[in-house]
């Protein structure tokens, strides 16, 4: 198992690391900062420092074989490596801060638009969610302008654990109905977007995110898509 330090500090931008395991998909090590692809979020990108001086581009980051297990992809014509070999992950910061100011910005969106949620996407300064709705179609500048007075009212952003029994008990903590938490490890982490009598939001995720909104800055409802009998697709992008 990898220890996942991003869980507890999505700031967190590097570490050391020893490398535990080696396939044709990558490498393991025993801990890390990259986030795995997952939940709609991409995986990590950034290199690891050997302690010999040498470099190991990272080009992506998969979930491994069951739980707590992280794959790190190298890139092309990078340094060999072996089990047991050591040196420092890093990852790039600025490419994963705008996946958490998106990632929480879809949060902000999902608490706006009052529908079961059927999919989404994090992307690198834009994202998107979809919908299950059929006749109610959100305003596009409405729904900009509440976003944005949401992401100015700097609301704090927190992580808190409950076990997977009490996320059976409160289905409506899982928003996504194509994506479910990470289970398993008999815990589930909840992200929860502070209010002033209650939260914003509050819904089981693995993700990163901001710890402020106001850290997100300003976005778009660049359009608003039909994506079937009932599907609406909400795309947003950073201004």
């Amino acid at each position: 198992m990898t220890e996942l330090l991003f869980r507890d500090d999505a700031y967190l931008t590097h570490c050391q690391a020893t490398v535990t395991a080696i396939d044709e998909r990558g490498f393991q090590t025993d801990r890390t900062v990259f986030y795995p692809t997952g939940g709609g979020q991409p995986g990590d990108i950034g290199r690891f420092v050997l302690d010999s001086g040498e470099i190991v581009e990272i080009v992506d980051t998969v979930k491994g074989d069951g739980p707590d297990r992280v794959i790190h992809k190298p890139g092309a014509g990078s340094a060999a490596l072996k089990t047991g070999a050591t040196g420092k992950l890093e990852i790039d910061w600025a490419r994963r801060h705008r996946l958490m100011r998106m990632h929480t910005c879809l949060h902000l969106l999902s608490a706006l638009v009052p529908f079961p949620v059927t999919g989404g996407q994090v992307g690198d300064g834009k994202g998107r969610l979809d919908f299950d709705m059929a006749d109610s179609i959100p305003d596009k500048e409405t729904l900009t302008a509440k976003l944005n007075e949401l992401v100015r009212g700097d609301h704090a952003v927190t992580a808190r654990w409950i076990t997977d029994d009490e996320l059976r008990g409160n289905p409506e903590l899982v928003k996504t109905m194509a994506v479910k938490p990470p289970m398993g490890l008999g815990r589930v982490r909840l992200v929860e977007v502070a209010g002033v009598d209650r939260p914003l939001d509050l819904q089981a995720c693995g993700g990163t995110h901001v710890r402020q909104t106001g850290e997100i800055g300003p976005v778009n409802v660049r359009k608003i898509e039909n994506k079937g009998r009932q599907n609406r697709r909400v795309n947003i992008e950073f201004a």
